[in-house]
């Protein structure tokens, strides 16, 4: 247990004018990790002083990006297996008190909403026409096409909250339900713009990868064929690689989001956050090396 009256006395030694005194309490109020969160939250709203307050927000910001660090590398070491835990950890980085049970039943309530609709006997088209259904019409999802650079498009949390996101957030959250219902629809990671495959290893396949057709979630879940990937990767003088036909993993889809966020941040200006969403992008990465 944290003892408060020692930790108070750390944290009125944070604007000390001495450097080294400064660096041993950081180092020592950072060792506690999250648990000292609360007490940093509650000396921050009762501080006056602009500098105690500032380096009280800059070590909980510390701390918070340790802990996100570190689950991060933890999923990718866990083999990446849960998509929606993955897109959640990221969501921490902007949103380090997230409800992740509020997204999860939200998410929940909509796979709830298209099985009760879903016949049994359905075709992989019908089940999409249902899907898109639910989660365009119903839950009023779409692009944001009038502020597509914005980082928020990248975060759930938000995506769940406004119903608009980028290709790829609505992308995650529609998989994320299909599969959820065993439709199985897939990720791929298209240049400059994220889709989803059906893919069918039973039925007769558009293609030997077993994929049906492709789905495009930023555009209401329109559905489309391999011809129109080959036409889109010729208006962008692409040779036409395995990967961009076929499903990819849920750590590529996790990068994919991060370098997103990159671009985005960059846009706005934001290099300290394009530094630290780097950081996290090499912690994926250095696990698919190692993977």
């Amino acid at each position: 247990m944290l003892n408060p009256t020692e930790i108070n006395s750390l944290v009125r030694l944070l604007d000390d004018p001495d450097q080294e005194i400064f660096k041993h309490v950081h180092g020592k109020l950072f060792s506690y990790g999250a648990e000292v969160i609360s007490h940093l939250e509650n000396a921050f709203e009762s501080a006056f002083d602009p500098l105690l307050q500032e380096r009280i927000a800059g070590l909980v910001h510390e701390i918070q990006f340790s802990n996100l660090k570190n689950d991060l590398k933890l999923w990718c070491q866990g083999g990446a297996f849960d998509l929606l835990r993955g897109a959640l950890i990221l969501n921490k980085y902007q949103y380090p008190d997230l409800d992740e049970q509020k997204i999860i039943n939200e998410i929940e309530a909509i796979k709830r909403d298209v099985w009760l609709q879903m016949m049994y006997e359905s075709s992989a088209v019908e089940k999409i026409r249902l899907m898109n259904h639910v989660f365009y019409n119903i839950y009023g999802f779409s692009g944001n096409t009038a502020n597509h650079q914005d980082p928020q498009n990248s975060y759930l949390s938000q995506v769940m909250d406004i119903k608009k996101g980028n290709q790829i957030s609505l992308a995650v959250i529609y998989s994320v339900i299909a599969q959820k219902l065993d439709i199985p629809v897939y990720g791929v990671n298209l240049p400059q713009h994220f889709i989803l495959a059906y893919v069918d290893e039973s039925a007769q396949p558009e293609a030997e990868s077993g994929i049906l057709f492709y789905i495009n979630t930023f555009n209401k879940g329109f559905v489309f064929g391999k011809r129109d990937v080959d036409m889109f990767l010729k208006q962008l003088n692409l040779k036409p690689e395995k990967q961009y036909y076929e499903p990819c993993s849920n750590l590529e889809i996790i990068k994919r989001i991060l370098r997103n966020l990159i671009s985005s941040y960059e846009n706005v200006g934001l290099t300290e956050k394009v530094e630290e969403v780097t950081e996290l992008l090499m912690i994926a990465s250095e696990e698919y090396l190692h993977s």
